[in-house]
């Protein structure tokens, strides 16, 4: 076994599955090691690696730029994907059923793509994302289609307070019939977090309803901050 996967298997993945079911997001310590990160850094210059590079402020996504791989991704990423998403597609599947929702996603991460590539989703969306000082990214959701799996992951690969500082990673919830609550959150380099791509459950008096969520990047204050994205789906672009 690999010693990424020794290094995931080893984790308390029934805590890790309550906390992401009951807030919708949860911070995994200590995944990846700092060469790691290192070296996924090193790699956002290489050639031959991305399909696309987005100026995020040609688009009023906010500023700075990232990069999506395309295929064949690096064996670590793949590697996680995989892993990763095996542990949290029985929690995906039981938020579809609190919410009555009629959907059920596959158990392995190759049937996911499987049913991607069958609504024409192929394109990776796995990305690495870079900002300096003053950049940010707006709030928002990673959808790329009709098919969308419920939760992604992110990887901060700079430490905060060292390399750089402000950049929290903010997540947003819609409470209703009052204004939304902000989740401020400063995982070291090298931590995992796990997140809802756009909404989850919450029990109420009369059953579970839908909350809605949004995440993004305060403004850096200093230094470079590199973070990787990884989304369980793929796109059609």
């Amino acid at each position: 076994m690999k010693d990424i996967e020794k290094r995931l298997a080893a984790k308390d993945w029934h805590s890790v599955k309550r906390e992401l079911h009951d807030k919708g997001f949860v911070i995994v310590r200590d995944i990846l090691t700092k060469m790691e990160c290192d070296n996924l850094i090193a790699l956002y210059n290489a050639d031959n690696t991305y399909r696309k590079t987005i100026n995020m402020e040609r688009y009023r996504f906010g500023r700075g730029e990232y990069k999506y791989f395309q295929y064949p991704l690096p064996e670590l990423i793949t590697t996680i994907r995989e892993q990763v998403y095996a542990e949290i597609a029985p929690v995906a599947n039981q938020w579809m059923q609190e919410l009555a929702i009629e959907k059920t996603f596959p158990s392995t991460h190759k049937e996911m793509k499987k049913l991607c590539m069958e609504h024409n989703q192929e394109k990776p969306t796995v990305l690495i994302l870079k900002y300096s000082e003053g950049g940010f990214n707006t709030l928002h959701q990673d959808l790329y289609g009709e098919i969308y799996f419920p939760m992604q992951i992110v990887f901060m690969l700079d430490q905060t307070e060292e390399d750089y500082t402000g950049g929290e990673f903010v997540i947003t919830e819609q409470i209703p019939r009052a204004q939304s609550k902000a989740n401020v959150l400063k995982p070291n380099r090298g931590d995992m977090l796990i997140l809802t791509t756009n909404f989850r459950p919450v029990k109420g008096s009369k059953g579970y309803y839908r909350v809605n969520m949004k995440h993004g990047v305060s403004p850096v204050h200093s230094g470079q901050r590199h973070s990787l994205g990884i989304i369980l789906h793929d796109g059609l672009s």
